[in-house]
């Protein structure tokens, strides 16, 4: 790379605006700051008006820098005759908006496991080779690729640019693959199960760096592969964009409100923190505890507030663009998050901790305690994770913050350094990432 020209950095990700949800946050705010570092950013994404995003977002096209290049492609996706078979929509990451599965949705579930693999999303694929390779005929020279997934199949890009033209190959995968919690539900045949783990392991093995979002993704890769040098992973976590949050906090006064935003369903067991709610509100009749959950949550959750008696005081609201989430989040005296209670869940680092952060609100997180993301919450004194059956320190830890209520409705915390959380901090170690 010339000393006198900024680093080519080519980005490939199925996900970005309009699409919403926390899939999309991680590559649009790094292109939004890469400029920052001197690194300019080509994106190669999916055509809007073919993509099959489970939710959109028309809010993020303004994060979008008005200099950067972005190619949409074409896309060959199952998608739509799923919706026709099933006539529900696409389903979110851990079916977190299909409920109890029938027949159908299982044979489905199947067919996607063992037909499609790694995912539904492979189809996109050769569009996007198609239109690096355009790029390339034509003399454009970038100095790395970076590919993003979920979807895993976009993986797959990185692996044939990187076998075809030695490009310098940044694969960056905020979940993990063969071990995502859900992955049980795809109902993978021996042998589909062998070849996606064998994506995995061409991908992990062949790419140049490995960025994923928390230590414990890391020691999980390692582990696979114990051969592979540990330098070549790199922890990235997600973080929060300073810029969202140029609005004041307005925690309520008249009641101590909980809010969760995001995607959350039975599998995350908040059952016995629904229990120590029901029992604070019935010891406090003063303070009213109020819970709202902005997101898609599902049937059986729902069913759980409501057999907790809450359900008169709980607020649902469906999806709203992220500036509206924020402001949510302010909106609140508490935040809460939880943690799928599955198999190796220590590493899950939801994207939703860094801008709980940066609301500066108290954090009820039920999960495994010595997690990622209970050692990032102790850290920055916003709170600790509650096990999912300790009911006693639930209700302890609920009857601490009512009597700080009854002190002062404003709970937000004192001022605690997590700038190195921000988007631009984490996009500045991307750039030296990129660069090396």
């Amino acid at each position: 790379m010339s000393a006198t020209r900024p680093l080519r950095l080519l980005v490939i990700t199925y996900y970005w605006p309009p699409s919403g949800g926390a899939g999309v946050q991680r590559c649009l705010k790094w292109v939004k700051h890469l400029g920052y570092f001197g690194v300019e950013p080509t994106v190669i994404t999916v055509d809007p008006a073919q993509a099959t995003y489970p939710v959109r977002d028309e809010s993020l096209l303004a994060e979008v820098p008005p200099g950067v290049r972005v190619i949409h492609t074409g896309t060959t996706e199952p998608f739509e005759s799923y919706k026709k078979l099933t006539g529900r929509a696409v389903p979110y990451g851990g079916f977190a908006n299909e409920g109890k599965p029938g027949l159908m949705q299982k044979a489905l579930r199947f067919v996607r496991g063992n037909l499609f693999i790694p995912d539904p999303r492979r189809g996109w694929n050769r569009h996007a080779l198609a239109a690096v390779e355009k790029l390339l005929a034509a003399g454009e020279q970038f100095d790395a690729v970076l590919t993003s997934s979920p979807p895993h199949s976009t993986q797959l890009i990185g692996l044939e640019l990187k076998k075809r033209h030695g490009l310098r190959w940044l694969a960056d995968l905020r979940d993990p693959w063969t071990d995502i919690y859900y992955y049980k539900d795809l109902h993978h045949t021996p042998f589909a199960a062998w070849l996606d783990a064998r994506y995995e392991r061409q991908v992990l093995t062949q790419a140049d760096t490995v960025l994923v979002t928390s230590p414990e993704t890391k020691r999980l890769f390692l582990a696979k592969l114990p051969e592979l040098p540990s330098t070549k992973f790199h922890v990235l976590p997600n973080g929060y964009d300073e810029t969202d949050f140029r609005q004041p906090s307005q925690p309520p006064t008249d009641c101590l409100r909980i809010t969760h935003t995001g995607t959350i369903t039975e599998l995350y067991h908040i059952d016995c923190l629904l229990e120590a709610v029901a029992s604070c509100a019935t010891r406090h009749p003063d303070v009213p505890l109020r819970l709202r959950f902005v997101g898609q949550v599902s049937a059986q959750l729902r069913g759980q507030i409501e057999q907790a008696g809450l359900l008169a005081a709980t607020e649902f609201i469906p999806f709203v663009p992220h500036d509206k989430s924020v402001e949510y989040l302010l909106q609140s005296s508490v935040l809460l998050m939880a943690i799928p209670d599955v198999p190796r869940n220590f590493g899950i680092l939801p994207g939703k901790i860094f801008e709980y952060l940066a609301a500066n609100k108290p954090i009820l997180c039920v999960g495994p305690a010595g997690s990622d993301a209970d050692n990032i919450l102790q850290e920055c004194e916003a709170g600790q994770a509650l096990p999912y059956r300790n009911s006693a320190l639930m209700l302890s830890t609920l009857e601490t913050l009512v009597a700080q209520w009854r002190q002062n409705p404003n709970l937000d915390l004192p001022a605690v350094s997590h700038s190195r959380y921000s988007r631009r901090a984490l996009t500045g170690q991307l750039a030296r990432i990129a660069a090396n």
